[in-house]
């Protein structure tokens, strides 16, 4: 085993150790088919995924959303803290700068979705995307019914693979045996012998990170949101270029 290979398992077992510090959460139960990341198969999945760059900025940055309409919040201002966006200030962290989901409204973000709105109905994923852009950050938005499985897998991977650029996705929950509607998380990794992603499930209280085949996750987002002109849900692919 190589001095190279010997320091990424060692940063490896670092990061799971952040993960899982702390006495666990009392969290559903998970369906068949999917991997909790705080198992020792979801544990050796990441150690062997061949697309995990993402996943280092993002675990320090990790964050429960705050109400159950705020996944998608939660998601973007995991992002943006992961690429390093310029945040705002925050008199109770001044003179640090951080995003989150307190500062991260301002007049743009209003325009694309009021918090009044944001209370009742959570994001969409075409706003996923306006928000993200409303900081000078570029997002591009993909709907599953626009797209295709192999795409979906190719982008992701490839982004993935990069330490300045992240995916996050939209997907029904039930599909893929969760609880139980529509929900909003950034991806973390993809492991090719398994055809699995890592999703960081930012309702932290109600499910662990999981790993899903690639095929469930992409019928999950392949499914329609009545919030959203009943277009299908999907992802959106964020990198640091501004």
């Amino acid at each position: 085993m190589g001095i190279a290979t010997v320091h990424r398992l060692a940063a490896a077992a670092l990061a799971l150790c952040l993960l899982s510090t702390g006495a666990p959460a009392k969290t559903l139960p998970l369906p068949d088919g999917l991997v909790g990341l705080n198992s020792e198969a979801g544990e050796t999945l990441l150690l062997h995924s061949t697309a995990r760059q993402a996943y280092w900025n993002l675990t320090l940055q990790f964050v429960t959303q705050k109400t159950q309409t705020y996944c998608g919040i939660a998601s973007i201002v995991m992002v943006l803290n992961a690429v390093g966006a310029p945040a705002p200030t925050s008199p109770e962290l001044e003179p640090y700068r951080i995003f989150t989901q307190d500062n991260f409204f301002n007049d743009e973000t209003e325009k694309v979705l009021p918090q009044a709105v944001l209370a009742r109905q959570g994001t969409t994923l075409d706003q996923i995307g306006l928000l993200v852009q409303s900081y000078g950050v570029r997002a591009e938005v993909h709907h599953a019914g626009d797209t295709t499985l192999d795409e979906f897998r190719r982008l992701a991977r490839d982004h993935l693979a990069q330490p300045d650029r992240h995916v996050i996705v939209n997907y029904l929950r039930k599909s893929i045996g969760q609880e139980r509607g529509g929900h909003i998380s950034p991806l973390a990794a993809y492991n090719a012998d398994a055809d699995e992603f890592l999703i960081l499930d930012v309702a932290r209280y109600k499910y662990p990170p999981v790993w899903v085949k690639a095929a469930a996750l992409f019928d999950a987002m392949n499914t329609t949101d009545s919030d959203n002109e009943n277009r299908t849900r999907g992802f959106v692919l964020i990198d640091a270029g501004r």
